[in-house]
């Protein structure tokens, strides 16, 4: 169908539809394109043969929004959008953002605070019978009881607070098809119980079987170790083949989560990305200027979903999951051909990947039989024996995208596991730097601390140091001349000063002047936030430092560009409490100027008193360099 889905009754009554099936009520702007969640879902729905609008970025202040296509037949989808509204809405230092790129004109304020949970009660006041499921990743992440840092507190699971009747995790493709099915069928919202990739409320444990016990909302609210104990059962349960049902109670109401859902298969993944999206925004936006957040994917391809990397700021483990999912060939190539006919199209594909670019398979064989491994990485700190590093079904994709006529250029830009790279045994190298990248490869060690990485859930130092010597001489023997561009992140658990030193003189050392520095943001359902609000490692019970009062994450963030003038005052206050005042001073190695006419800052290198001989000792024991 060659047009868009209905935003209000107008558009209903030209497709002679009476009633709607479903209503999807979004934070985002409409935007029809296989990036965005509820294009994808609804246009799924529509070829499953039910009738679908959408509501986008409704007027919270009222119901009467919410009623401008009437009242749906089999029920209210509900998602905040493709951010979780807060982060969507604050920075890492919890002030406001002034720009939102869902929205239109990239302007803010066009989404509530919690919009799931604002969304779903004005629904509740307008129909309150009628079956309301939500979604999305703000309710993927909220599932259960979780952290919430811009209030500073345990929050219930989001199924309550939202008097939502269904919530559907993770990528909800399969789960929303059999929960559709069922409403067709005439059965009753509250009995449906059984479908992987949901969760469901019911009043209380009596009410549930063969299922694990998390520590209830009530005790991860006051005890630590046991908020750290719930998320450390939910976190080793996602996984669709061997993952078990969970039940916590919050409050008055028992949440119950049943396993994820089942990975797709190629041809459910094909068929996801097969459908007749428009590509752009609705045109009632065209007078804004349209919607910002296409712009990165406009002409971009999604190859896959899920990932293995295992990091533990990012939640991809617990909404796509570890199990890598993938398009054919043949699908890909139908969209890169649907690209070259596009408007504004220049014959550039900005990206092929996904999470991460170079997953294009499952990282061992037999993982959609037995699920993935429990409690065990794949990557890091150590490659697992079991693990296949192949990139030849990608490298032979990249090849025959680049020979589709209208392409000049296939670029891989959404980040590449350099690690995973090292491990393979074939050309991938020599063909990202040959075809695949402009002068530039972003890639993302995020700290250079052993001891970081390791709570980070990334590979070391020595990793990243080799595989930039291998980019160096493979671009050397490519007569190229182009660079990596790394990026880091401040305040992550685990970082303390004395960490955030030692990746300012690595940049220092590499010569490099990042622009983009990337603050640690607890945000709910990942192993680090767990860390950042508890102290505590959850798989492990070991104590883990954190950064939290304002100044320290001033200090990390501020050496990492510690060049820039603005910066100075506070490196050097940082550099004082780490008892590292030999980079204050006027040689190579130093990372700021001393401050005029200020008595207390010693002048260290050449311009100055050297450190004493037992701190140089000292120093030399921890590994750092002093130079005299």
């Amino acid at each position: 169908m060659n047009e868009f889905l209905p935003i209000s009754k107008k558009d209903i009554e030209e497709r002679g539809w009476g009633q709607l099936d479903f209503i999807f009520v979004s934070g985002d702007a409409y935007v029809d394109h296989p990036s965005f969640g509820p294009a994808i879902l609804c246009r799924l729905l529509e070829k499953h043969g039910y009738k679908v609008g959408i509501i986008p970025q409704p007027d919270w202040h009222s119901t009467r929004d919410f009623d401008r296509l009437g009242k749906p037949r089999l029920g209210f989808l509900v998602s905040a959008g493709n951010m979780d509204s807060l982060l969507n809405k604050f920075t890492a230092a919890k002030k406001m953002r002034h720009q939102d790129a869902y929205s239109p004109g990239g302007r803010a304020g066009f989404r509530p605070e919690r919009a799931t949970i604002v969304y779903c009660n004005r629904l509740r006041e307008l129909y309150p019978d009628c079956p309301i499921i939500i979604g999305g990743i703000e309710a993927s992440l909220r599932r259960l009881a979780h952290y919430d840092y811009w209030s500073n507190a345990v929050r219930r699971s989001i199924l309550v607070d939202s008097q939502a009747d269904l919530l559907i995790f993770g990528m909800g493709e399969r789960a929303l098809l059999e929960v559709a099915a069922d409403l067709q069928q005439g059965v009753d919202i509250g009995n449906i119980q059984d479908v992987q990739g949901t969760c469901y409320r019911v009043p209380g444990l009596d009410y549930v079987w063969d299922y694990l016990e998390l520590p209830s909302y009530a005790e991860a609210a006051k005890d630590k170790r046991k908020f750290s104990e719930a998320f450390k059962l939910e976190y080793l349960e996602q996984d669709a083949i061997r993952g078990r049902k969970l039940a916590q109670q919050n409050d008055e109401w028992c949440v119950v989560q049943n396993p994820p859902a089942r990975p797709l298969s190629e041809a459910q993944m094909d068929e996801i990305y097969d459908l007749p999206y428009q590509r752009t925004w609705h045109p009632v936006y065209d007078k804004d200027g349209g919607i910002p957040a296409i712009q990165e994917v406009q002409f971009s391809l999604v190859s896959h979903r899920g990932c293995f990397g295992g990091c533990n700021f990012c939640a991809i483990i617990s909404h796509e999951g570890r199990i890598i999912q993938r398009r054919s060939e043949a699908s890909l190539l139908r969209e890169a051909k649907i690209l070259t006919h596009q408007p504004g199209f220049k014959g550039y594909i900005h990206d092929v990947g996904g999470p991460t670019a170079n997953f294009r398979r499952t990282s061992c064989d037999g993982q959609l039989d037995r699920g993935t491994c429990r409690g065990k990485a794949c990557l890091s700190p150590v490659p697992c024996q079991n693990l296949v590093a192949d990139h030849s079904d990608y490298i032979r994709l990249l090849r025959k995208l680049r020979a589709v006529p209208g392409v000049k250029k296939v670029f891989v830009r959404s980040g590449v596991r350099f690690d995973y790279l090292l491990l393979a045994n074939d050309d991938f190298l020599a063909e990202l730097c040959k075809y695949h990248i402009s002068g530039q490869l972003k890639i993302a060690p995020e700290h250079i601390s052993d001891r970081v990485t390791r709570i980070m859930g990334k590979s070391n130092r020595s990793v990243y140091q080799r595989f930039a010597e291998r980019f160096r001489k493979m671009n050397e023997r490519l007569g190229l001349k182009q660079y990596l561009v790394p990026y880091f992140m401040s305040s992550h658990p685990g970082a303390k000063l004395e960490d955030a030193i030692e990746l300012a003189e690595f940049i220092r050392d590499m010569g490099y002047h990042p622009q983009q520095v990337q603050d640690f943001i607890p945000t709910p359902g990942t192993l680090s936030t767990c860390m950042w609000y508890t102290g505590i490692d959850p798989m492990t019970g070991e104590k883990v430092y954190t950064a939290k009062s304002y100044e320290e994450k001033l200090m990390q963030r501020a050496l990492m560009q510690y060049w820039l003038p603005q910066n100075h005052d506070i490196v050097r206050k940082a550099l004082h409490i780490a008892q590292r005042e030999d980079l204050i001073g006027f040689d190579t190695h130093c990372l700021v100027r001393p401050k005029k006419r200020d008595g207390e800052i010693r002048l260290v290198g050449k311009s100055g008193p050297q450190p004493k001989g037992n701190d140089v000792n000292k120093r030399k024991k921890q590994g750092k360099k002093v130079r005299r």
